[in-house]
């Protein structure tokens, strides 16, 4: 090429470029079709837990084994696919955990799935797996067209007597269980109900290319505590229906009762965050609401010899983690803690509210306002206290309990994100 040619070559292509023309892109040919390639990403995730012992103050509400039976669980994913595989885990299991058969379906009512529907799960080509202590499990793929917002039933039958050693405490959606092997039952024939999850860690779609994730990481605020039960009126629900249309998957990492800085119901979130937040594949933004169970868990039953959570302990927290997620390349948004007083006043944990806690969430808050150092904030407190009585939260979004947000509340929460700061765009 002359400099002549050159020189016109340039001038157009600058004209192009201003006039807002794509132009040819110059990548590899192989680049260009990994880009183009659909991609495995979670579409819904549960975050396992170790079961606890006896000496803890809450009931796991879990039957001491599962022996010759079939737990259906239901979920609703965020975003939809053509293809759709399970993961299952033995995190916290310290045996083997044998897995006789196990099916995905569309759900259709309580039990039921609809006619049709059902697909049979393997696992490198087996109908059934035995998946070793602490380990996850894969499914293969199987297809069924699965719409975004939809509701999807996994069925897993336990021949062997087993200990439910990895769940999930809150579903906030109920769980079936009948005699036998059911997983291909149209109808299950129900003998009993959960209301957590069981070695169901994750259901994961072939999205289109460029499809992103969020990754909600909480508490029981989080994990829906308050929200109706089998109504997904949490608030990372209401943001899944706000984001599906942009195919990007929303993903509740909330575990009820969970700390920033110290293990119980399920580890800490400096623990878990490379497992349920950067490992997500897709992964764009975190949102993080979590701390409040570290500042006032102390002098209640859940922690009557924990020493004191100040604010800088927590800051700290934060400052991990923002660490952590922009070496990855990942946006992370800050949630202020949200009005707690009176909670729990009616319960064991009485003692969940202090004026000093509340010196502490103030001065948390303040941070999260003002530092900088997250990209961006949802300012959860100011969205749901009350005007007259601003440590409180406004009845109309109250559960309750003064501490968790009813499904009004909830909707409130997810209505008030700016999608625009969430995403970076």
């Amino acid at each position: 090429m002359n400099t002549r040619t050159r020189r016109w070559t340039g001038l157009l292509a600058a004209l192009l470029t201003m006039a807002g023309i794509a132009q040819p892109s110059h990548a590899a040919p192989e680049q260009v079709q990994a880009q183009a390639q659909p991609a495995w990403i979670n579409t819904w995730i549960a975050s396992p837990e170790a079961r606890w012992n006896g000496d803890f103050p809450l009931p796991t509400n879990l039957p001491h084994q599962l022996w010759d039976q079939t737990v259906r669980q239901v979920a609703r994913v965020s975003i939809g696919g053509s293809r759709v595989r399970i993961l299952l885990s033995n995190a916290y299991g310290t045996h083997p955990l044998k897995i006789g058969s196990a099916d995905i379906a569309l759900s259709r009512k309580d039990a039921s799935i609809v006619p049709g529907s059902d697909r049979v799960l393997t696992f490198g080509g087996k109908t059934s797996v035995v998946i070793p202590p602490g380990a996850p499990m894969l499914s293969d793929p199987v297809d069924l067209d699965v719409a975004a917002l939809s509701h999807l039933a996994v069925s897993l039958y336990l021949p062997d007597p087993t200990a439910p050693a990895s769940f999930h405490w809150d579903a906030r959606q109920t769980a079936y269980v009948g005699a036998g092997n059911q997983t291909a039952a149209t109808s299950l024939k129900v003998d009993s109900t959960l209301t957590t999850r069981v070695f169901l860690a994750a259901i994961q779609v072939e999205a289109a290319p460029g499809t992103r994730t969020v990754v909600a990481i909480g508490d029981s605020i989080t994990d829906g505590d308050g929200a109706t039960m089998d109504a997904d009126a949490r608030w990372p629900d209401f943001l899944a229906q706000r984001l599906a249309p942009r195919d990007v998957a929303v993903l509740n990492a909330g575990i009820s009762g969970g700390r920033m800085l110290r293990d119980k119901m399920g580890v800490n979130a400096l623990a878990r965050f490379q497992r349920d937040v950067l490992a997500q594949p897709g992964i764009c933004a975190v949102i993080v609401l979590m701390g409040i169970n570290d500042i006032a868990w102390k002098d209640t039953p859940l922690a009557l010899s924990d020493e004191s959570t100040t604010a800088q302990d927590l800051i700290a927290g934060y400052q991990q983690l923002i660490a952590r997620a922009h070496a990855r390349g990942v946006r992370i948004i800050g949630a202020t803690l949200t009005p707690f007083e009176g909670a729990l006043e009616d319960t064991p944990m009485r003692d969940y509210y202090s004026a000093g806690k509340e010196r502490i969430r103030q001065q948390v808050n303040d941070w999260i306002r003002h530092s900088g150092a997250f990209d961006a904030v949802i300012d959860f407190d100011t969205i749901l206290r009350d005007p007259a009585h601003p440590t409180r939260l406004l009845p109309a979004y109250d559960s309750g309990d003064h501490l968790h947000p009813g499904d009004v509340g909830n909707r409130v929460m997810a209505e008030a994100i700016d999608l625009h700061a969430l995403l970076g765009e």
